[in-house]
């Protein structure tokens, strides 16, 4: 029983960890990094955002969750102002839709 109870509590902790990340090699006597989304160098130790994605020198994660199950006559569109994605009817787009299941953030 404390082994499935373990089991459990494991993956409701690794679904809040999904987070869209990705990793980047600096050398180690570097003191700026170069941002390859917009070409914009950064001071080491220093963090922005970039086309939605918080950046350090070292990784750079999403800032949102990608909706993945919601009703069939519904769209995901990604609203770059805010930073996430809207999940709307197709058919009227004011009419916003449940989402079950989304990656990330």
């Amino acid at each position: 029983m404390k082994l499935l109870t373990l089991s459990l509590l494991l993956c409701a902790v690794l679904s809040l960890a999904s987070a869209h990340c990705f990793f980047m090699h600096v050398e180690p006597d570097a003191t700026h990094c170069l941002d390859s989304a917009d070409g914009s160098w950064h001071a080491v130790g220093s963090s922005w955002m970039s086309n939605c994605i918080n950046c350090t020198c070292f990784s750079c994660c999403s800032t949102y969750s990608i909706p993945q199950v919601f009703p069939e006559d519904c769209e995901s569109v990604f609203n770059t102002t805010a930073c996430e994605y809207v999940v709307r009817r197709k058919d009227d787009p004011s009419v916003l839709c449940p989402v079950t299941a989304a990656v990330g953030k």
